[in-house]
This record gives C-alpha cells, structure tokens and sequence, in this order.
C-alpha cells in the first residue's frame, strides 16, 4: 500500500491520488490522515489540497479536516444522470426490483473486472446488497461478468491470455477457482444465455444475469442481473423466471431505439 502511494503522489498525479483517497472519507479526513495513507509528506498533500480546494473540488469543513467538495458531487451526479445508457436501462431496473423485491443492477466488462453502472434496490423494508454504482468486482465469480466474458472470450486460450495461468482467488467456498472449470461455465453459459453466481461473490447471494443491447451511452453491450438473497429467492427461482426477465430487458432495448431504427440521442 505504501509504494503504491508514493507512486500516486509523485509529480503531477499527486492530486489526483489526493482526489481519489479523500473520496474515501466521506466524514473527512486530516492533513497527517492523508499522508499517511499515501505515504507522502504534509507538503506534499497540502499543496495538492490547495490545488483542490481552489477548483472547488475540496473543501476545509473544520479545523483541519478536509472533504471532497460539493461541486466534486455536483459533477459526478450530473454526469452519471445525463449518461443515455444509465436512464435507458432504469426502468427494467425498477421492474425487475418491484417483480423480485430483489436488487438489480446493469454492468460492463472493463478487462477482468465488472463495473456496476446503474442498481436499483428493492422498497424500503427489505435487505439490501452492498454493492454501489461505479463499484468494481472480478468478473469470473459474478454472473454479470462470467455472461460478459462469454460473449468476448472465444477460446480457452484467451482466457489464459487474461487471467493467467495461476488459481483464481476463492470468496467463498462456491468459487470458481481454475481456468478450465471457468472455461466450461463460459461455455454453459454462452448455450444457455443467461449467466449465472450460485453463491460465488458473496455467501448467502445468488444472481442471474441476462445480456442488455443499448443506443448510445458509453457502453452497448452489457448485462442485466437479479440478486437475491439465497434463503428468500434461491436460484431456481431466478432460473425460472429467466422469460421475464428477458421479456423486461427487451422492453428496455426497444425503448432505447427511435421508431425509425436510429438510436436515441447521445
């Protein structure tokens, strides 16, 4: 973690590194609480909040203590509403909470990894997931990114280009953890249409992803899924209610289109 820091906040990367761990302190965080995270001087980290502070991307909330500015949020929020992809998939989003009582989330692929772009969770009341918009995780143990990876990995050989050929790191004990085990859910996957996370990211979670085709936005080709917790709606449920779901999300790719054929405008 040190070197990584001291890597971050060398030359002009400094702010950005100083942008980036302060997002992480929603409550705000202290000059000697931010060098030593990155394992930089107070100078250092104190030339870069100023930096912050004169964009108004930071602020001095008390004394010594810093967070991320308003205008920071103002723009991330206005950015991420104005994204055509992220309003075009909301109301399946909603469909698929209110018809599961579930959480939904749409995801792309970046490399390895899934980003979750958009979530919606069900009604007040019910248990909510942890995950959040812009969160990341491996994509061989999430439905979303085993579905993803099955549309853009054609052989076994470019999954080893990918992963490597070392054991992929277990989260639970339902883990895929080697290459061709992952290999032959890809496989499985690719024939059926629908991916799937038997308890594989989190204990006590199950998922099915189906795949999402959308106008415009910074992504066309991504993936819908339910999450659901195992002992409320286990994954043969989720299994047999595949149809609607796929039902939901062509409704979704269908609005996204204009009458004559052309996507929406970016």
């Amino acid at each position: 973690m040190a070197a990584e820091g001291e890597q971050k906040v060398v030359g002009a990367d400094r702010v950005l590194a100083v942008l980036m761990e302060l997002a992480e302190h929603p409550n705000g965080a202290t000059l000697e609480e931010l060098s030593l995270r990155l394992n930089s001087s107070k100078s250092t980290v104190h030339r870069a909040l100023a930096s912050l502070r004169r964009a108004r991307l930071a602020s001095q909330v008390g004394r010594g203590i810093y967070v991320v500015g308003d205008d920071f949020i103002r723009l991330a929020f206005q950015n991420y509403s104005a994204r055509s992809d992220s309003a075009q998939v909301g109301p399946a989003l909603l469909a698929l909470s209110d018809l599961f009582g579930e959480t939904a989330h749409y995801a792309v692929l970046e490399g390895s990894e899934v980003v979750y772009r958009a979530k919606r969770d069900p009604e007040a009341g019910a248990i909510r997931l942890t995950s959040v918009v812009g969160g990341r995780n491996p994509a061989y143990r999430t439905a979303v990114g085993k579905l993803l990876l099955s549309q853009v990995i054609a052989t076994e050989a470019q999954l080893f280009d990918l992963y490597g050929d070392g054991a992929l790191p277990p989260r639970t004990r339902n883990t895929i953890t080697t290459l061709p085990a992952l290999w032959d859910e890809l496989e499985q996957t690719r024939e059926r249409g629908y991916g799937v996370d038997d308890q594989e990211n989190e204990d006590g979670v199950n998922c099915i992803a189906v795949p999402i085709s959308l106008t415009g936005g910074t992504s066309r080709r991504g993936a819908v899924s339910v999450s659901g917790l195992a002992f409320r709606t286990p994954l043969r449920v989720l299994i047999e209610k595949v149809q609607d779901i796929r039902g939901i999300v062509r409704d979704a790719e269908a609005w996204s289109t204009n009458d004559d054929g052309r996507g929406l405008r970016d």
